[in-house]
């Protein structure tokens, strides 16, 4: 039997009809790890500052995004490897693409994951007994009084000041728990259950303060309001209405890393041409070359999956980012308080209790720090991968290690920065989750745009048989939309982040 039969019945069909609903795994995982501090924070954040009014960049940005990642996952389908593997093929000098990702990505990926670690242990923190007035509270704070901090040189203030940072660490260390085998089926029922949370918690809040069928329409036109005078005494509040934006614009939906990591989630899923394949591996070139005519359609009916699969992704996204954006733009914004700082997550937490129950309050706040651990446990997922694959091109003694050697070292190397930000940033989660938003959701998205549409209309007609190819030739939409995104994010990062940064 030949290397291209033996492939084709590695292959199953594709299911039809609702059957598919049962194969839907790679979305939730996807969905669960963009839906983190990008929407906790700053998508409350923004609404608090700028209201409803910039819900179309918000929109935007995740259309957009969208069909990058699901571009991405398409190429990915047809041909078995990950996004990574298709940089290494645009075409000019050997490496350049892997090489850009790879220095871009490894500053991006330690304060990123370190943001989340920051923001997740905050609001961690927040739902503990100990920052609750009451009984509980005085039981811990007399335990506390018991406590020789003389001889620790420590006052009770600072161990409270500390838990931040505790809760931090363990978040992260549950979270390398999680993600330690490399296996995709238990990240995907984990991340399924944290969106159940997560959606739960903000939309029976945002359900409150919905501002109503009009005002939510006008939301969606292009429209740059002003920062009002109340927030400009704020510390960390610019005039400049991009400030605030550009975060959003560059965690909704994820950065750059994000779309790459779909394809993670696919490869792990098996769709496709990636059945059977592991990850760390680039395409059988010589499989693809020779696909059969039953092979093609056998993919081509994965690639439907695909669709149903993100569309669901970019849904839940949309949902749940507007949701937080609606909410701070309900609830914070009348108030005139914007979230910054250490206490951004008592803060929250207080309000919304005070408007809506300690009901709202701790489902508000449950369904956050569900979000930023999920981001965590989606980040270090696939950070690790991303990293393992551009050292495996970049660098190709590195390939000695077995694939789940390069995995498990990358984890361990931010368990270490996590440990450093963490207990340096514990004070400023707002300004570093913001600072991560840009560097890994704008730095690279307008380049990844346009690598994506050469590999799906450039790099795939060349590996793949001329047969095969006429039936997985993507639909011209793909390269307009892709071609789009390429000049939006290009102008938010050529115009709009040096203001911003500077």
């Amino acid at each position: 039997m030949s290397k291209n039969s033996q492939n084709a019945t590695t292959i199953k069909k594709a299911p039809v009809g609702l059957a598919v609903f049962a194969l839907v795994g790679p979305s939730m995982v996807w969905a669960a790890e963009y839906i983190g501090s990008g929407e906790v924070i700053v998508a409350t954040r923004t609404g608090a500052i700028l209201g409803i009014s910039v819900l179309w960049a918000l929109v935007f940005g995740v259309f957009l995004k969208f069909w990058i990642g699901l571009s991405g996952a398409r190429y990915t389908v047809c041909t078995g490897e990950g996004m990574i593997d298709m940089f290494e093929r645009m075409p000019g000098p050997k490496h350049w693409a892997v090489w850009i990702v790879l220095i871009a990505q490894f500053a991006a990926s330690a304060v990123s994951i370190g943001a989340l670690a920051t923001a997740a242990g905050v609001f961690v923190n927040s739902l503990l007994p100990i920052n609750f007035t009451g009984a509980a509270s005085e039981a811990i704070s007399d335990l506390i009084s018991h406590i020789p901090i003389e001889k620790l040189h420590t006052s009770p203030e600072q161990i409270h000041a500390t838990l931040p940072a505790v809760c931090g660490w363990l978040v992260t260390f549950i979270a390398v728990g999680i993600v330690w085998s490399g296996i995709f089926d238990v990240l995907k029922i984990v991340m399924s259950f944290l969106v159940l949370v997560i959606v739960v918690g903000v939309v029976y809040v945002a359900a409150h303060v919905f501002p109503g069928p009009a005002e939510f329409l006008k939301s969606l036109t292009p429209n740059v309001p002003d920062v009002p005078q109340w927030a400009l005494g704020l510390e960390s509040v610019s005039r400049n209405p991009w400030k605030e934006i550009l975060p959003l614009l560059g965690w909704s939906a994820g950065g750059f890393a994000s779309q790459v990591w779909y394809t993670y989630w696919v490869i792990g899923a098996g769709y496709g041409a990636t059945a059977g394949r592991g990850y760390g591996k680039p395409a059988d070139t010589s499989a693809l070359g020779n696909m059969s005519h039953e092979m093609a359609e056998k993919i081509k009916g994965w690639c439907r999956v695909l669709y149903v699969d993100s569309t669901l992704a970019i849904v839940l996204g949309i949902a749940i980012t507007s949701a937080f954006l609606i909410a701070g733009a309900g609830i914070l914004r009348p108030a005139q308080i914007a979230p910054e700082g250490s206490q951004v997550a008592i803060e929250l937490s207080n309000l919304f209790s005070s408007r809506w129950g300690h009901i709202g309050g701790f489902l508000f706040m449950l369904a956050g720090a569900a979000a930023l651990i999920s981001t965590q446990i989606g980040q270090l997922a696939g950070w690790p991968r991303l990293l393992a694959d551009s050292f495996r091109i970049c660098i190709p003694g590195f390939n000695k290690l077995a694939w789940k050697s390069q995995f498990r070292l990358f984890l361990l190397f931010f368990v270490c920065t996590n440990m450093i930000i963490i207990f340096c940033f514990n004070e400023k989660p707002v300004i570093l989750v913001q600072t991560a938003a840009i560097l890994d959701g704008l730095l690279l998205t307008p380049l990844q745009a346009i690598w994506v549409a050469i590999g799906l209309f450039v790099v795939m007609p060349k590996l793949l048989s001329r047969e095969a190819f006429k039936i997985l030739r993507p639909n011209r939409i793909f390269a307009v939309i892709l071609i789009i995104a390429f000049l939006v994010f290009g102008y938010f990062c050529i115009f709009q982040m040096p203001s911003v940064v500077f």
